[in-house]
């Protein structure tokens, strides 16, 4: 938030924290509380639950547990990610999550972290996925990419889709840029300054790489940028 005086004052990061584990909850819940840019708006204990909460609360962030009663974590991020407006999904999880963390992120999630991460890595997190950028722990995303990457050419595609050059056809010469900066880990803030481009129009070139190569999230393109080459 801007220090200028009389400056407005930006809108709090929305989150929705859904694990069945009320200590887990309760302590991420106490962490966030200290960011007054963020807050706590609905918790759920089971992935239905979750679907509901953020189908009637609109959240920016959907922090998710991946073992829960009812409805799995997993498929509640495929739910999650089919809302208008769309939640950005963090699925919080174990260094053990390895499988499934893989299957989170090509079913959609913007990320993964670990939970016995810090407080300040938890709320900059959070920050992240509300700007539109990928939230992955360093202890497992070298893991997680390279098991992403031995699976195939179809990440965040359905059975059939082209091949990973086939897909980046549509894309102009700027987008297949900032693609093969997502696939290098930088930030939209980063891209921005490397590009010269304002912030805005790095999320809109996001979304247009998003929507032409059929992937859900900024991972799913990082990886696919891989596949294709671009990422070096």
């Amino acid at each position: 938030m801007s220090d200028l005086p009389g400056a407005r004052a930006a809108q709090p990061v929305r989150v929705l924290l859904a694990d069945d584990e009320e200590m887990i909850r309760h302590g991420v819940r106490l962490i966030l509380r200290h960011a007054e840019d963020i807050d706590v708006v609905a918790e759920a204990t089971n992935g239905a639950e979750a679907v509901e909460l953020a189908a009637r609360t609109p959240v920016d962030v959907a922090l998710v547990d991946i073992r829960m009663p009812v409805l799995d974590g997993l498929a509640a991020i495929e739910q999650l990610v089919r809302l208008d407006p769309k939640p950005q999904v963090v699925m919080l999880t174990t260094f053990g999550d390895e499988e499934n963390v893989t299957r989170a992120l090509q079913a959609g999630a913007s990320g993964f972290l670990l939970k016995d991460e810090g407080p300040q890595e938890l709320i900059s997190a959070v920050r992240a996925a509300a700007a539109g950028d990928a939230v992955l722990s360093p202890g497992v995303t070298g893991h997680v990419v390279r098991r992403m990457l031995q699976g195939g050419g179809r990440i965040g595609a359905p059975n059939g889709a082209a091949a990973p050059d086939q897909r980046l056809a549509a894309l102009t010469d700027r987008e297949r840029e900032v693609l093969a900066m997502l696939g290098q880990g930088l930030s939209n803030l980063d891209i921005g300054s490397r590009l010269e481009i304002g912030l805005g129009t790095v999320k809109t070139h996001v979304g247009r790489i998003l929507d032409k190569t059929g992937t859900q999230s900024r991972v799913q393109a990082a990886l696919l940028a891989h596949q294709a080459g671009l990422a070096g």
